[in-house]
């Protein structure tokens, strides 16, 4: 999303400090400190009065459906049945627009969001406020996970005119879609310090039809201030900014706003930032032999430890929920998104990579379980998220979070057992109840819980170490991880009898490319074959549901049917930069680990359609759309900041130079140097904005390592040279299996193949830089001091 000034603004959910990516902004929850509404215009709008805001619906749901009946996100099913005319969003919504000159009303959110099922049951549930919008707006719904281009553009409106933004977004349109006021989340009513959205709805009725000429000229001068300043283009330059003291600015950043006690860069809410663990270990290879080398080294490792112990990783059933909504990673905000456990099973493979240490290997097996068996489709593709929330019992109201929490009650009868040898009398409830922090009361602050739901209620959040745990109770460190593994077993098998989060069973092409990567770069670290074929069903799925091969295009979505078949909507959702760039990467690292070259063959067909359809020949750097879908939209934009997901744009950066890696095609270099130029002066401003993107800048500017293994691909002696690569890091290199056929597709690629020989009919590696290799070696240990002199 392109940013409006120095540094980005506040918003619900986000990194406070030092202008830190935000999470995804997602929305929130009931327990994040900033509550306030967001209200933003291109005109004045007086405050709201007073007035009390309803605990409930204000009404019953009316069991009518209206068109999103007909729609296939879970998002825009959920408001299938509301009181209000939705459109979704498409012409026959701007056509109705422009015929009856009225304002459109677009509302957008995703099916995991807390505040949208708030917003949906408090205002558009209601009666009454369904027939405001029906008379004097249309209305439209998007789920942003969807149309990223749509819900870009408006939020780039939204926290250019207010103080922030969020989900679910609120923005009034004119007919030609220009933007004229937007907000997040509103409460039905006025209440002291917020505006309801009935009074918003009477407001912009009036001045629409009493100052309409106005509202128009404003809303056309913010469109042209918007447009002049999210551009990102070379202009003048002729090349990026020096990698050098873009690494050392970004590391200060990140160091200055470092918690030192409980790891993170934030006070709260804290996002768990792979893009930040990843630029940290990138910036320790390349300094460590320095202070802040091993300093940037401490701050991720000890970053991800602390995440692993707290409560935002589900200790029970295992993978890690949105973010933090305090300082010590202990009371979450429950839901789990794909993307987040794709990234976080990488910066945790790395970990291990890095430190050696089994803790962060068994982290990283334990998300890709929690994806295997919660959100892996039996075709082999990846649903995108489970809700936050879900009912504490069969029938009753759903509330954030109570899938997951514990009475010490509940878990002292689960677990009676007494622990053998124990220098005092120990159940196995106790002994878990000690180490994960529960209590009677309830370890979750009221500050964290205003609506008083989680009352009595534990998270379970790691206290002690396993060695205090055992030395409190006089037991064996082993004696005492079996006792917990056992009893998180039991509260696992109990915890299947609650009413389960509601799943949002879409599938994303770019959450599934990203998901492919996290399985085949664990697979490959830990070398477990069985993950890498997970990595390989995940690219199948793609390749057989998301790719019309007669265009060579990806589909940006497909669905799930009631029958649990795969099925698209009725017209394809094509793909966005982000899918391209993020499904690309899945399939190079895919590449690595498998070594089997179909799936490099098809990166670069993707790379290939991706170049043709986003480029932008003039600016350089890829656009976020095609020109064509974005069709009428106010903005084109490129997105500019490392957030949640990393930048299409930066993962793009790091594809171009591994393909040219792979293929030595000049082209995809020059186009590197290009997005690296055009975004030189965001990196320059904010470089810890684009942490993903610095470190591409730092794999050109120090060349790329071509680690050549000729051998039999299945032969033991290959394999052993292949995963002493996989057990370094080296985040700037490419793994080429060369197997001694000069028709192969990689031997034709890089003719310089075939002049590399075995020793002695034995696998044989050479590191290739500048276009020089290393004398051949062949035994792993020597092949590690190659890779890491």
């Amino acid at each position: 999303m392109s940013h409006l000034s120095s540094s980005p603004q506040k918003h619900k959910g986000e990194h406070k400090g030092h202008g830190l990516p935000r999470g995804s902004e997602r929305g929130g929850s009931p327990r994040d400190k900033d509550r306030s509404v967001t209200v933003s215009s291109s005109v004045s709008m007086p405050a709201g009065g007073k007035g009390n805001r309803p605990s409930g619906p204000l009404s019953a749901p009316q069991r009518i459906p209206n068109r999103l009946i007909h729609e296939k996100s879970p998002y825009l099913l959920q408001h299938a049945y509301n009181p209000v005319d939705w459109y979704p969003w498409g012409q026959e919504a701007f056509d109705k627009a422009r015929k009856e000159n009225k304002p459109i009303f677009l509302s957008v959110g995703y099916s995991t969001c807390h505040w949208c099922h708030l917003m949906e049951e408090e205002s558009f549930q209601n009666e009454e406020i369904g027939r405001l919008l029906g008379e004097d707006f249309v209305s439209i719904k998007v789920d942003r996970e969807e149309r990223p281009d749509v819900d870009k553009v408006y939020m780039t409106f939204v926290q250019a005119t207010s103080s922030g933004g969020g989900w679910p977004m609120n923005v009034w349109l004119t007919p030609d879609l220009q933007p004229f006021v937007g907000g997040t989340y509103f409460p039905p009513e006025d209440g002291l310090t917020q505006v309801g959205f009935r009074t918003v709805l009477l407001r912009i009725r009036e001045q629409w039809k009493q100052n309409k000429s106005t509202l128009l000229e404003n809303s056309q001068r913010v469109a042209s201030a918007l447009l002049a300043r999210s551009e990102i283009s070379m202009g003048d330059r002729q090349l990026p900014p020096s990698a050098a003291t873009m690494n050392s600015r970004c590391f200060q950043q990140l160091d200055e706003s470092y918690d030192e006690e409980y790891g993170g860069f934030a006070e709260a809410p804290k996002f768990p930032a792979p893009v930040i663990l990843n630029f940290l270990f990138s910036y320790w290879l390349s300094h460590r032999l320095t202070q802040d080398g091993s300093r940037a080294q401490q701050m991720a490792l000890h970053t991800l430890k602390m995440m692993a112990n707290g409560g935002i990783r589900d200790h029970v059933g295992q993978g890690f929920h949105r973010y933090s909504t305090d300082r010590q990673w202990h009371v979450p905000h429950f839901e789990k998104m794909l993307y987040d456990q794709a990234q976080l099973a990488v910066a945790y493979s790395q970990a291990f990579q890095i430190s050696g240490d089994e803790f962060y290997a068994d982290v990283a097996k334990g998300i890709l379980r929690y994806v295997s068996r919660s959100l892996c489709h039996r075709s082999g593709g990846f649903h995108s998220a489970e809700d936050a929330d879900s009912p504490p019992e069969r029938g009753a109201r759903p509330r954030e979070g109570a899938f997951y929490v514990w009475t010490v009650k509940e878990v002292q009868q689960l677990l009676p057992e007494p622990v053998p040898s124990a220098t005092e009398p120990l159940t196995s409830g106790q002994l878990l109840v000690k180490h994960y922090g529960l209590t009677e009361a309830g370890n979750i602050s009221p500050s964290q819980d205003p609506k008083g739901e989680l009352q009595g209620q534990n998270v379970l959040t790691v206290r002690y170490s396993l060695e205090l745990t055992a030395a409190r109770f006089g037991l064996d460190v082993e004696a005492v991880q079996t006792t917990l593994n056992t009893g998180l077993e039991k509260l696992f098998q109990a915890r299947k009898h609650r009413p389960k989060p509601s799943l949002d069973s879409k599938m994303l092409a770019a959450w599934n490319g990203l998901m492919v990567s996290g399985y085949a770069v664990t697979g490959a670290v830990l070398g477990l074959d069985k993950l890498v074929s997970h990595a390989t069903n995940g690219a199948k799925f793609l390749k057989r549901h998301m790719f019309d091969v007669a265009s060579g295009r990806l589909m940006r979505t497909c669905y799930t049917s009631s029958g649990g078949s795969v099925e698209h909507s009725n017209s394809p959702c094509w793909g966005f930069l982000e899918d391209y760039a993020f499904v690309v990467r899945g399939l190079l690292d895919l590449y690595e680990a498998s070594q089997e070259s179909a799936w490099l063959e098809w990166a670069l067909r993707l790379q290939d359609t991706q170049d043709r359809l986003f480029w932008d020949a003039q600016g350089g750097g890829y656009f976020c759309s095609e020109a064509e879908l974005g069709a009428g939209l106010p903005l084109r934009l490129k997105d500019d900041q490392d957030g949640a997901e990393p930048s299409a744009n930066s993962v793009a950066a790091h594809n171009l130079l591994r393909l040219h890696g792979y293929t030595g095609h000049k082209d995809w270099m020059t186009k590197c140097v290009c997005l690296l130029t055009a975004f030189s002066e965001r990196m320059r401003r904010v470089p810890v904005a684009l942490p993903e993107m610095i470190r591409a800048l730092s794999v050109h500017q120090q060349t790329l390592k071509q680690i050549v293994i000729c051998g039999d691909r299945q032969a033991k002696d290959t394999r052993a040279l292949v995963q002493c690569v996989h057990s370094v890091y080296i985040p700037n290199k490419v793994l080429i299996l060369a197997d001694g056929d000069p028709s192969s597709f990689l031997s034709r690629q890089l003719p310089f193949l075939s002049t590399l020989r075995r020793l002695e009919d034995r696998a044989t590696a050479y590191v290739c830089e500048n276009q020089a290799c290393s004398m051949p070696v062949t035994d792993p240990c020597e092949l590690r001091k190659l890779l890491h002199p």
